[in-house]
This record gives C-alpha cells, structure tokens and sequence, in this order.
C-alpha cells in the first residue's frame, strides 16, 4: 500500500525528531536556567548568570572572629533573630597541648560557635598554658558544583544557577527539609516564618548589580575575598589570592566540590 507505515520509516522519522530535539535541547537550556533565575530572584533583567562565575574565599588567618559579618548578613538579608538561624557564621577552635607523655602532637580540639559569633566571642575558659592554637573559621553554603541539595530536593525549588551560585525558589519550596539534611556542611535552616528552605545566597539581589555581599563589604580584615571568575578586575583580588596562597576546600573527600576556597586552613576543621 502506498500509505503503509513501514518500520524503516518510523524509525527514520524517529530519529530526525530526536535529532531535532537534541539540536534544540542546549538553547532551551540556557534559556530555561536565566528564566529560573529571573523568577526566583530579583536580579535585574539585564543580568547574563552566564557571563559571570562568583567565587568566595577565605584568609583564616586574617579572621579576627568580630561577628560584624554575622550581624550583616541578618540584617541585610533579614534572617530570623533566633539563635540558630544563620546564613553565615563563624566557628572558634581551640587546639590544646597534648598531655605530657601522651605522644601525641596535638591535645583536645575545642569548637564553638556561640549565637553564630555574632557580636564576637568571650575569652575562653581554657587557660592560656594548655593552648597551642587557636583561630575562627568564616562559613557559608559553599556552593558545591555537585550539591547534595538540588540533588534530593523533590520539587526543583533548590538549583544550580549559571554563575555558580546554588539558589532555592522560596515559591516552589515545600519545606520538606531534604535538602537542609542533605548539607554535609549544615548551612541550610528551616525558615520559621516563611516555612521554606533558606541559606546564602552570597547577597544576590547585591552582586547581580555590581556591589559585594553583606559579609564581605564588612570585614574589617579583609578575611573574606570574592570576585568573579570570568570578569577580573585590575589587581584583581580573586586572582592575587588564589597565586599567592594554597587553597583548599571542606571536606573534599565528599567529591561536592565546593567552590568556596580557604587558605592557612587547619586540618582539624571540617
């Protein structure tokens, strides 16, 4: 019959429909990641996340533990007052002296983070003999380039923006809470108010328009350095940091691959 549908042909017509779709499939993408953008923030429409690549790091030796990047970030981003909502916060350790013929190199390691380091810390209670170091340690969502997060959450409301920010669409967010307990590095909390998933957003409404987040523009210290990958600066900061310095990452056993960098890092923080 002159109309008969033959397999040869259907799988012909198959096939140049998948490779129709397949041609199309990288422009849709890329147009459906600045949508997703544009809806679940207030970046301005002229903002390309594809032109930009944002990098943060950290100079442990530079952190003086004052909390003002803490209270920042609260204020900027208006995040709950209570005592266990924050999107960045600053860890204290405290490494010991090893017991006298113990053999070992180092004693007891001590961590606290008390109201996030917000307002700074009171001295410690270890006297000044037993301590053979200490220092603070800045943290934040390290915006892993293969986040546990946007893996398990059910309703895409967390994603992978373009430009290497990790964002969570509080309109799609169900407040399951998979995401806050698949953070390997317990950034993430449970908004009391709104009921949905929050965490950095490295101040998104600032840096699509050219200004520095909360935390960093702070810094007395200038502990904390952030630039953009793709767009240096002269003297750029990022670039001078990451070649004068060994940089490492948290946890990278984890293979999330963060893309929030630190240097003089001591082992013992995790």
């Amino acid at each position: 019959m002159k109309n008969s549908i033959t397999r040869r042909s259907m799988l012909t017509t198959l096939g140049g429909a998948v490779a129709g779709l397949m041609a199309l499939s990288p422009a849709r993408k890329v147009k459906a990641a600045v949508q997703k953008v544009f809806v679940s923030t207030n970046a301005p429409k002229d903002y390309d996340p594809y032109k930009h690549k944002w990098l943060m790091c950290f100079d442990v030796d530079k952190c003086i533990g004052c909390g003002l990047c803490v209270d920042a970030c609260k204020t900027e981003n208006h995040v709950p007052q209570g005592p266990t909502y924050f999107r960045t916060w600053i860890e204290r350790y405290i490494i010991k002296k090893p017991k006298p013929g113990s053999g070992d190199i180092r004693g007891e390691v001590i961590v606290d983070s008390p109201n996030g380091g917000r307002g700074g810390f009171s001295a410690t209670t270890v006297p000044r003999e037993e301590i053979l170091k200490s220092f603070f340690v800045p943290k934040l969502c390290n915006l892993c380039e293969h986040s546990p997060c946007t893996q398990v959450c059910p309703v895409g409301a967390t994603f992978d923006a373009p430009d290497g920010a990790v964002l969570v669409d509080p309109k799609y967010c169900i407040g399951c809470g998979f995401c806050i307990q698949a953070c390997p590095y317990g950034c993430r909390f449970l908004n009391p108010e709104t009921k949905t998933a929050e965490k950095c957003t490295l101040c998104y409404h600032r840096i699509t328009r050219g200004l520095k987040p909360a935390c960093v523009e702070i810094c007395p210290t200038e502990a904390r350095i952030f630039g953009d990958l793709k767009n240096p600066v002269e003297n750029d900061p990022i670039q001078a940091f990451i070649n004068k310095n060994k940089v490492n990452s948290l946890k990278p056993h984890l293979g999330t691959d963060p893309r929030v960098m630190y240097a003089n890092l001591d082992k013992e923080v995790r």
